[in-house]
Formats: structure tokens, sequence, C-alpha cells
């Protein structure tokens, strides 16, 4: 079972990189790959958090490691679609950008945190850092308000990203104080 979840949560990768480097009828790939890993990363970060959640109804908790590394990775390939095709290195300019809008601030806070958490996902270090890895409810926000952000104006996803925020902050505050 855990390959074909590795296979599946890598296709959004392969077919991503098919589209770019082979197909060549992106008009923009550099906001293709904006997109795809930027969404795919959040939903696979939703993911996480839900199986957090329904984790005594639903025995799929042990491949919750496996979908938030995963989460990390895309939201890795957007970090370096950032740093490599947009801003083509120039950690300078990159730096500038990051400083001059909110949104891609946001994002990188959100990725530190990730970044964080995907060093510590060992199971010796998980033990260790069990606590802080609650910093992906502060994660999945940022990740949210960046997304609503970058887009220019709301759509239909952004409203769903919001409600599914709330919906899964109720739940977990609920779920901590027992009732």
């Amino acid at each position: 079972m855990r390959w074909l979840l590795f296979i599946g949560l890598l296709l959004p990768a392969l077919i991503t990189s098919w589209q770019v480097f082979f197909a060549q009828n992106i008009t923009d790939p550099i906001k293709y790959i904006y997109t795809v890993t930027g969404t795919t990363s959040i939903i696979l970060l939703f993911a996480t958090t839900t199986l957090s959640l329904i984790k005594n109804r639903v025995n799929l908790i042990t491949y919750r490691r496996q979908i938030g590394l995963f989460g990390f990775f895309y939201a890795l390939l957007h970090f370096l679609n950032f740093l490599i095709f947009d801003m083509q290195l120039d950690i300078v300019f990159a730096f500038e950008e990051t400083l001059d809008k909110p949104f891609i601030y946001l994002g990188m806070v959100a990725f530190l945190i990730l970044l964080f958490m995907a060093s510590t996902s060992t199971k010796k270090l998980f033990a260790k850092y069990n606590k802080y890895h609650k910093a992906l409810y502060v994660a999945l926000i940022l990740v949210t308000v960046h997304f609503v952000m970058a887009q220019k104006s709301l759509n239909m996803a952004q409203y769903f990203y919001l409600v599914l925020i709330g919906f899964i902050l109720f739940f977990k505050f609920k779920q901590r104080l027992h009732f």
C-alpha cells in the first residue's frame, strides 16, 4: 500500500515535469509550476491534518507522515520554483520581493515551519519535538492566507480552503476541550 501511495503522491510532479519540459503546451511554465506545486502541497497538508483529526475513526494514521513529507516536498518545489526560475537565483532580489509582497513573506514563514517539521519527522526526533509539530496548524493558516493573497480576486477554491481551515481548527479545538 505504501508504494501505491508513494507513486500516487509523486504523480503530480511527474505530470508537471512532462508538461513543462516535453509537452511544450504550457504558455507560462513558472505560473503553471506555482499552481501545481502550491495546490498539491496545500491539499496534502489539509489531508495530513484531517488524518490527525479522524485518527480514532479511520486507520490511516500510518500514512500521515508519508503524506506530510510529500506535502513538504511540493512546498519545497514551490519554493525552488520561486528561487530558481522566478528569481533566477538572485538572493537579494528574492529577499526584496519577500519583503515587498506580504503573501510571499507568509509563504516563507510557512515554508520554514514545514522545513522544521520535515527535518524532525523521524521517529527518534519526532518523539523529542512532537509538541512543536502542532505548528502545522499555524503553517496551514499561513499557507491558506498565502494562497488567498496570491490571487487577485477570491474564487471558489479559496473560499473552500478558508472554510476547510475553519472546520479543521474548530474540530481541533473541540478535541482539545473533549466535548
